[in-house]
Order: structure tokens, then sequence, then C-alpha cells
């Protein structure tokens, strides 16, 4: 596996401008999350920089290069493209990368949709990638912010909960496994008796 300094400067030519600062920002923040989740530290920040490793590729090459690496892609993934890039990225990270790690590569893969039983880097992309301090225009992201560090199964929750309200109110795409893992963390929180509110 390459250094994190080097992964960064060849990441850095591969995005735009603000792709690139969300970057920055998901991988400290996960480096944030995983010391308090007491989870390797290399392990997040490598993931939080992959991240969107494919995510500025313009959408009809994504479609060419995953038929070329042989990706499958559901009709869902096809209507909607950007949920291309985190199978694509997770691709990438091992071949390009050289990023050995499942766990890194299927941290990558999920973090957009999440999907049920996640491991503990999966959970901490997934809730970098939605809580980095440039993001701004996500609802409840004070709380969300606050809840993260306090019960991560909770943040996911509520992160997919808001996620699936702003996609049916805005008449968006739904990947099924998006609405799988809702009912995952749904189901779990309830289970643990976890109750949350807004700010």
């Amino acid at each position: 596996m390459k250094e994190l300094e080097q992964i960064r400067r060849e990441i850095k030519k591969q995005l735009d401008k603000y792709r690139y600062h969300h970057t920055l920002g998901v991988m400290y923040t996960a480096a944030a999350l995983a010391m308090h989740c007491e989870i390797s530290l290399e392990d997040a920040m490598t993931a939080g920089l992959l991240h969107d490793c494919a995510k500025c590729i313009p959408n009809d090459i994504k479609i060419e290069l995953c038929k070329k690496y042989e990706i499958a892609l559901t009709e869902t993934e096809l209507q909607n493209t950007a949920l291309i890039h985190p199978k694509l990225g997770a691709y990438l990270a091992k071949s390009e990368y050289g990023i050995e790690k499942q766990e890194i590569i299927d941290a990558i893969a999920y973090h957009t949709t999440g999907r049920p039983d996640m491991t503990m880097l999966e959970k901490i992309i997934y809730v970098a990638d939605y809580i980095e301090p440039g993001r701004g225009e996500a609802p409840n992201l004070p709380y969300v912010r606050k809840l993260a560090f306090e019960n991560i199964d909770q943040a996911m929750y509520k992160i997919l909960d808001d996620t699936l309200e702003y996609l049916n109110t805005r008449g968006g795409v739904i990947d099924p496994m998006t609405e799988k893992t809702h009912r995952y963390y749904k189901n779990l929180t309830q289970e643990g008796g976890i109750l949350y509110g807004t700010s």
C-alpha cells in the first residue's frame, strides 16, 4: 500500500478543488472518529482519502470503466450515476493505489448507500462523509455531528432517515440498499431502546 502522503498527492490531481477539500475533511473527520472508536487511524485516513477517488470521472467514462473492469451496475445506479463512483472507487483503490485490506475497500464501496451490519470502519467513513466540516446543507447537521461521537449507530440511523426524507421530497432515485440499511439501523436503535430528537 502506498504511503498516505503519496496517495494524497495523487488524489489531488484527480479531483476538482471542492472535492479535494471535501476529501481532506472526510479524512480528518474519519481520523477523529477512529481515535474515539479505537480503531486503526491509518485505515480510517486511507479510506477517507480514497472514498471519492472516482467521483470526478465523467459519468459516461465511469460507465465505460465499469464495463471494462466487469463491475456490475444495477438499474438504479444507471438511473442515478452519482451512485456509481463508490463501486468504481473501490476497484481503483485496489488496482491504482495498492489497497489490499478488504475492510478499506468495503468502506469505500458502501460510503454512499451503506449496508446492513456495517463494520466500524464502514460506519466511520459513511458518517464522516456526511458531517465533515465543509458540509453545510444537510438537515440537523449540528445534532448529527454531536451524535456521531456519542453513538455511531444512532448517527447512522439519523443520517439515513434524513437522507431518505430528502430524496422522497425531491423525487430522487433511491437505491434499495439505502432502504435496507435504513431498516436495519432503525430496528437496531429501537431494539436497543435508543431514542433521538432534533436540535
